[in-house]
């Protein structure tokens, strides 16, 4: 009788520590994820999501990128840049340098899947800044996460972390 006793005591203790881990686990996933869309800003990174397939096999559809405005006179050829198309669409492009003519302030600029160059060079008021590393397909996570069902599905996933760490701290109690 004893016996039965300690080994139930024992599967509620185990029960209890892996409801802990299960929940804890949870809430430090959905800090990570946050974490990836809030750190790179306070080093002056922004964010985002490539949605075309001109720079692949380099920057997959759906990679997140983060771009760091560094000054467009020290871009070098072959970094990859991100620019607006033109400063009234707003429409981001990310492409490698060929040129960086400093003394007309433009770059002339080629996707690494096409065939030709841009036809057009970009100016300098255009440029956003390098991409500083790319974490392929991330952007489409990211993207998600900052919709309404993934800011709803992050919320779930911390109230099941807690429900979690408060059942294990209830089985501790016993």
């Amino acid at each position: 009788m004893k016996k039965n006793r300690e080994k139930k005591e024992s599967r509620v203790r185990r029960s209890g520590r892996l409801l802990s881990a299960a929940g804890t686990v949870l809430i430090v996933l959905v800090i990570l994820f946050c974490s990836l869309l809030i750190l790179p800003k306070m080093f002056g990174c922004h964010m985002y999501h490539v949605l075309s397939g001109s720079m692949e096999p380099e920057l997959p559809v759906g990679s997140l990128i983060c771009v760091r405005a560094d000054g467009p006179e020290e871009v070098a050829e072959d970094d990859i840049i991100a620019f607006y198309g033109s400063l009234e669409d707003s429409g981001i492009i990310t492409h490698r340098v060929i040129k960086n003519n400093v003394v007309s302030g433009t770059f002339r600029t080629k996707g690494d899947a096409n065939e030709k160059e841009d036809p057009l060079p970009v100016p300098y008021d255009n440029y956003i800044g390098n991409v500083i590393f790319s974490i392929p397909y991330m952007g489409r996570v990211l993207t998600w996460m900052t919709s309404f069902y993934g800011k709803l599905t992050a919320a779930g996933v911390i109230l099941l972390g807690a429900v979690f760490n408060l059942a294990a701290s209830l089985l501790d109690r016993k």
